[in-house]
């Protein structure tokens, strides 16, 4: 039985692949620091291997075993890899390349690297730069999370040889539920204020493109780069995205879902500029040489995610675990706290105590 480890597998997206791939008969060995608890793998939390630890200090028996690495690990978006730009740096960019070089020494052969279509982002306003971007586009990333993720694909893709098979997913916004929920990804993010404030909230206009998969396509197309002829995947580059939307549209489309499940709400746009993004992508290369062909469209992930809200209870909206960077922050202020009071319940010893 081969061994898939999944660094950062208790996450929005590690949890949810861990899942496809026990249902497929792989074994599943999970590294994280479990930032947001275990709760991601709550209901497979007995059948898969997990390792409690920093990705940029990996236990040095990690990879006995193993047949392939899916790091999925690191910060996830541009306000977290802003509000610690050091931090970002040594998970997406040096944590990666060192997980890669011990799997090349453990013999590990096949190492999945989870990359971002925000590396193509253009801004608003460029409308002569606004054009479908494939992965031999030229690109020049700016932004802490987005630079950090090309710097590790460029030391990845220079480890690539014949006894080593590195592989980079550019993924698009995702959408669509999770144990480890998120709510502040767009799709996700419309579906909240609908459940919550009773509107959508449309910044910008919608006059960004962004493009966007759900949560479920996005783990088959990790499973197509695990099991592909490694001379097919080899050192490539794979964008991963059902299609490109206008977020107006995306709106619309939530709307419409909404509807059907006898929810109506009105949007509300507003045009203030707000550090927006936006960029399209071509996804013609992962449709050609893996066959990916995505399954989940916004009004179907929508409906999941009303439901399965409800069902496992995840309305307390305003809660920071559903926000990478507030409870990130919040994280850091519990431990500013108990550094100084130490044990939350029991008594500390009086000399150790601040004076």
């Amino acid at each position: 039985m081969s061994k898939i480890l999944l660094v950062g597998g208790a996450g929005y997206v590690g949890s949810v692949l861990a899942e496809e791939l026990l249902e497929r008969g792989y074994a599943v060995k999970v590294l994280d620091r479990l930032y947001f608890g275990d709760g991601g793998l709550q209901e497979i939390l007995d059948r898969v291997e997990l390792v409690v630890a920093d990705m940029r200090r990996p236990p040095s028996n990690l990879f006995e075993d193993v047949d392939t690495v899916v790091n999925l690990g690191g910060l996830s978006n541009d306000p977290t890899a802003e509000y610690n730009p050091r931090a970002n740096y040594e998970m997406n960019t040096m944590a990666t390349r060192t997980l890669a070089e011990m799997c090349r020494a453990a013999g590990v052969r096949r190492y999945i690297f989870a990359s971002s279509c925000s590396i193509y982002d253009r801004g608003v306003g460029n409308d002569d730069k606004d054009q479908i971007q494939d992965e031999k586009t030229p690109v020049a990333p700016r932004a802490a999370y987005s630079s950090s993720k090309r710097a590790a694909e460029k030391a990845l893709l220079e480890m690539a040889d014949d006894s080593f098979c590195p592989v980079i997913l550019r993924k698009g916004t995702i959408y669509g539920f999770s144990h480890r929920m998120r709510y502040d990804l767009v799709v996700n993010t419309f579906v909240k204020f609908a459940l919550s404030h009773g509107y959508l909230n449309l910044h910008y206009g919608g006059e960004m493109w962004r493009p966007l998969v759900d949560v479920r396509d996005v783990a088959r197309a990790y499973i197509l780069a695990i099991e592909a002829d490694p001379q097919m995947v080899k050192g490539e580059i794979f964008n991963v995205s059902r299609r490109n939307y206008r977020i107006s549209e995306l709106a619309l489309r939530v709307r419409d879902a909404l509807r059907q499940a006898n929810i109506n709400v009105e949007i509300r746009a507003n045009y203030g500029y707000k550090g927006i993004r936006s960029y399209r992508v071509s996804t013609q290369k992962i449709e050609q040489v893996l066959g990916f062909r995505p399954k989940v469209d916004i009004e179907e992930s929508v409906t999941d995610m009303i439901e399965k809200i409800k069902r496992y209870d995840y309305t307390d909206f305003d809660h920071p675990k559903y926000y990478n960077i507030r409870w990130m922050r919040m994280l850091e202020e519990a431990q500013r706290i108990i550094s100084i009071t130490g044990s939350v319940f029991e008594a500390p010893c009086q000399e150790t105590l601040p004076q």
